[in-house]
């Protein structure tokens, strides 16, 4: 077996083999096991990836090239449209299609001048290059989607590097991103590195740059609430601009709110935190997934909290779909664990405030010991927790 999947890898192309590194390595940040992937991920991070890491390396053309978005990308790859977002394994098959289909020509010249010039540390001359080459494909992507011919042909050429749904939805969100790139950059330099206090005086000065980036360049928002998001101190936080912008904090009233879509943004935070619980909990580190959990039940709590009828809403509804999820995740994968550690995360309805392991949830958010031993921690907490 191992020798014709040796052959059957041999038979492929160079691109075909990396492409299917990265989609198993999409696959696998999805929650989806590939059965038999072990050793064909062996052979491939082998032949592409030297220092064994997981996640493959962009070349530098490619890397310059994508600069602008950086301070947007994630590296979950979400199964649905994610606002504000793009999933770092969708630059790939983007940047395939780029150079095999959309600007062949220009791509080989701008690849061989970024080579050249990266060799002699020419920095300016690279991102000048660069600069010029994001404004053509711009362009090119621009006059392609505007067609439903052409945005067809899109999609079926990223078909061929990527099964992920979601890297058509990544290319207009760079196309976006990339429109509005100095803006962008202008509005990150008026934030401030940390926002440590996300009070009423804070949220009202964000919101007044955000309603002067919203006039002139509507598209945008998404992105500035993901570098807002990025200084705050905790993702639930980002609540308060669409609470705030609201006629009242009802959900039907926050929906049609200016930045409603920060409630969809904090729910994307939310699943992040689920697919990161999953790889926790495989992995067996326990109080990395504690810590988890603790994030998970604040914003389950605040989003429930500051929004009235929440749950009669599409969020809601998007909220419990996760809650549960999670619920099925922990209930499987602690099976594994001592006995103790299941107690802790054994909670059926994830509630903080209910039974014995609503009451051990609490003193998980509550305690402040210096942790070295996982087991030994959860020990006492169920010796606090029943008393």
């Amino acid at each position: 077996m191992v020798d014709r999947l040796s052959e059957f890898l041999q038979k492929m192309t160079p691109l075909s083999r990396s492409c299917l590194l990265s989609e198993i390595d999409r696959l696998e940040l999805c929650g989806i096991d590939v059965p038999g992937s072990s050793n064909i991920l062996a052979k491939l991070r082998a032949e592409f990836r030297k220092d064994g890491s997981t996640q493959r390396r962009v070349s530098s053309p490619s890397r310059y090239f994508f600069v602008p978005i950086e301070p947007f990308l994630i590296d979950s790859a979400p199964d649905h449209a994610s606002p504000g977002r793009i999933s770092r394994s969708s630059l790939i098959p983007i940047w395939e299609w780029i150079c095999r289909d959309l600007l062949p020509t220009m791509a080989r010249d701008y690849n061989r001048a970024i080579s050249d010039l990266d060799a002699i540390h020419n920095s300016k001359e690279v991102l000048q290059v660069a600069s010029a080459f994001r404004t053509k494909v711009a362009k090119v992507i621009e006059n392609t989607l505007a067609s439903p011919d052409g945005a067809e042909l899109a999609h079926s050429k990223l078909a061929q590097y990527t099964a992920a749904r979601t890297a058509f939805d990544d290319v207009i969100k760079m196309l976006q991103v990339l429109r509005a790139c100095d803006v962008l950059v202008k509005f990150e330099a008026t934030l401030p590195d940390r926002i440590s206090k996300f009070d009423n005086g804070q949220v009202a000065k964000i919101t007044t740059l955000l309603d002067a980036l919203r006039k002139t360049n509507a598209e945008a928002v998404p992105f500035a609430l993901t570098l807002v998001a990025k200084r705050l101190k905790t993702c639930w936080q980002l609540i308060r601009l669409a609470t705030a912008a609201a006629g009242s904090k009802n959900a039907a009233d926050v929906a049609v709110a200016p930045y409603a879509i920060a409630i969809t943004m904090v729910l994307d935070q939310l699943d992040d935190k689920r697919m990161a619980l999953r790889i926790a909990l495989r992995d067996n580190r326990v109080l990395v997934a504690k810590e988890l959990l603790t994030e998970v039940y604040d914003t389950e709590y605040m989003l429930q909290g500051s929004i009235g009828r929440f749950g009669e809403s599409i969020w809601g509804l998007r909220l419990q779909h996760i809650m549960d999820s999670i619920a099925a995740l922990v209930e499987i994968e602690v099976s594994r664990f001592p006995e103790e550690v299941e107690h802790i995360f054994g909670s059926g309805h994830l509630c903080r405030h209910q039974s014995l392991s609503g009451r051990l949830t609490y003193f998980v958010r509550k305690g402040s010991d210096v942790v070295q031993d996982g087991a030994a921690f959860f020990r006492r907490l169920i010796r606090q927790a029943a008393h």
